[in-house]
C-alpha cells in the first residue's frame, strides 16, 4: 500500500504560475492541526489557502483540491494494514461513503477463490453436519458461490490475487 501523502501548494503560487510545494506524508502528523502547521512552515508566514495538488494512498472521500477531512487520521491513516485493505475494497466496490464499522460488519473474509469461500462457509455454518461424509465431495462449491453472487447475497471482489467477500444482507 502507498503511504498516504499529499502534495501541498498554495492557490496564490498556482495562480502566479508556480507549482512549488512539497509532498507531506500524513503518517508524520498526529492530526490536522499538526499537518496544517507543517503546511504553514512550508509556505512561509502569512495566510495561505492551501492547494492539495496531488495525493496518493488516501481514499477520495477524504480529500479534494481544497479540503482535507480532519477525520482522515482516525478513519484511514491510523488504521492497521488489514483494516485499510478491507475498507479500501469496501469503499471502491461496495459503498463509496462507507465506514470501517460498516465494512467490517459486512466482511466475510478473504479467500483464494470464490470456491474457497463456499467451502469455508459450508464448514463453518454447520451445513455439512446433515450431509453424510461420503456425499460431501459432490457439493459444487463453485456453483454455490456463483448462485450466492447472482442472488445478491454476497459480493466477491478480487484484489491482489485474493477474493474479498462481503455480505449484502445488512
Amino acid at each position: 500500500m502507498t503511504t498516504p501523502r499529499v502534495y501541498v501548494g498554495t492557490y496564490a503560487k498556482y495562480n502566479s504560475g508556480s507549482l512549488e510545494g512539497k509532498w507531506l506524508d500524513l503518517e508524520d502528523y498526529s492530526g490536522i492541526d499538526e499537518f496544517e502547521e507543517a503546511c504553514q512552515e512550508l509556505h512561509g508566514d502569512g495566510e495561505h489557502e492551501f492547494m492539495y495538488q496531488d495525493w496518493e494512498g488516501i481514499p477520495g472521500q477524504f480529500i479534494s483540491e481544497s479540503h482535507l477531512d480532519p477525520e482522515v487520521w482516525d478513519a484511514w491513516v491510523n488504521l492497521d494494514q488489514d483494516d485499510k485493505n478491507i475498507l479500501e475494497v469496501y469503499l471502491d466496490s461496495i459503498d463509496s461513503s462507507g465506514t470501517l464499522d460498516a465494512a467490517k460488519e459486512a466482511f466475510l473474509g478473504e479467500f483464494g477463490s470464490e470456491e474457497d469461500w463456499s467451502q469455508d462457509y459450508w464448514e463453518s455454518s454447520g451445513m455439512l453436519s446433515g450431509i453424510p461424509e461420503n456425499l460431501r465431495y459432490y457439493i459444487d462449491h463453485a456453483a454455490y458461490a456463483r448462485d450466492c453472487r447472482m442472488s445478491g447475497d454476497v459480493t466477491f471482489v478480487e484484489k491482489g490475487g485474493m477474493v474479498f467477500v462481503f455480505s449484502n444482507n445488512g
